[in-house]
């Protein structure tokens, strides 16, 4: 198993769900920077779950540091930062051992690892992998804010249900809006229907999934590289990382097939000395490299599989079939959490980017 990912800064994941800890190194953060502790336990915050809307699994997630700050200040050797596991309960999944849920990767962890995987809770493929990866998304983020850079998501739609856009032109307003939000809606009439509608699901034992629309404002022009790095690639690996992710789009996406070339082209402009585009329908990327506007993003979660509605599986250690009723505690929608880890993989990838340029950009001002 490999699960690190990175060029210039590499985080690696380590841990299980019901294991003692969980936690990521941190390779390559530049030195110097005072780690805000406030920000980084409103993003864990953001993650946590909360209410009827969410599993009834509900951990601290408080974030230690093991090592790479000294007097809050990164050292610029690895960070490695771990979070406890506080409320497994492992005797929901004992009877399941051999029982593949629909939708997880119990068939498939077995198969590619023998039998040798931690299968409680989901092991390493759990959401619950998704917390580390939001603190090291939080010193990201900070570092970024302090260049210019700001990163926030909403959820978009979720089934006939619709939020307003992000201005694919100017976004930073509604992004700091987004960022002050448990649940991040930007129209309080489709939050309130959201929420109703994940309320809804639990009471019918089902789920519910969404588009995540995320915005990137203050990126400069020329990040990025053509192909194999490009903004798109480098992005969308990191968010099809994320469990449920079964969906990415930039700028106006699979949307574009419906215009000709003459409206999908952005054409240019010059606007107080600088050049800007008059659309936005490529999401601020060309040739796979910003080009100064905002990026802009949609990501599609699938419903979470864990529902406590009878379904049709397999016995694949007696290779029967057998009907299944999962018990524990599982999220009716996974969408209204996720979105912070969303901000946080896109921050770390952009951080990598702009890190394989810190010569010409002279990143740390040194």
């Amino acid at each position: 198993m490999k699960s690190s990912i990175g060029q210039y800064i590499t985080v690696s994941l380590f841990g299980e769900s019901h294991g003692p800890a969980i936690g990521c190194v941190i390779d390559g953060f530049p030195s110097g920077m005072k780690v805000d502790m406030d920000f980084l336990a409103l993003q864990m915050d953001k993650r946590r779950a909360q209410g009827s809307l969410s599993t009834a699994r509900h951990e601290a997630d408080q974030v230690k540091f093991i090592s790479g700050l000294k007097d809050g200040l990164t050292c610029g050797t690895p960070i490695c930062l771990m979070i406890e596991n506080t409320s497994q309960h492992s005797k929901d999944y004992s009877k399941m051992r051999y029982i593949a849920r629909p939708g997880h990767a119990d068939y498939t962890a077995e198969i590619k690892y023998g039998g040798f995987q931690d299968a409680r809770g989901g092991g390493h493929f759990s959401g619950r992998m998704t917390a580390p990866l939001v603190a090291a998304g939080a010193l990201c983020l900070q570092l970024l804010k302090e260049r210019g850079i700001v990163i926030g998501s909403h959820l978009f739609k979720m089934q006939q249900i619709q939020d307003e856009s992000f201005d694919s032109l100017y976004p930073e307003k509604q992004i700091e809006q987004c960022n002050q939000k448990q649940f991040s809606v930007l129209n309080s009439d489709a939050e309130a229907r959201m929420k109703e509608c994940i309320e809804q699901a639990r009471m019918n034992q089902d789920s519910v999934g969404a588009v995540i629309q995320t915005a990137i404002a203050g990126l400069p022009a020329g990040i990025g590289n053509p192909y194999f790095h490009s903004i798109e690639s480098v992005l969308s690996h990191l968010i099809f990382s994320i469990g449920g992710v079964k969906g990415v789009e930039f700028g106006d996406g699979f949307d574009l097939i419906h215009q000709y070339g003459s409206s999908a082209n952005d054409s240019f402009m010059i606007e107080q000395g600088n050049v800007v585009t008059c659309s936005n329908h490529n999401g601020g990327i060309n040739g796979g490299i910003s080009n100064g506007m905002p990026i802009l993003i949609q990501t599609a979660i699938k419903p979470t599989p864990s529902i406590y509605k009878i379904q049709k599986t397999v016995d694949f250690c007696k290779m029967e079939e057998v009907e299944l009723t999962i018990e524990g505690r599982h999220d009716p929608c996974i969408a209204h959490r996720a979105r912070v880890v969303i901000d946080s993989v896109c921050a770390i990838g952009l951080l990598d980017l702009l890190l394989s340029r810190s010569s010409e950009l002279d990143w740390m001002g040194k």
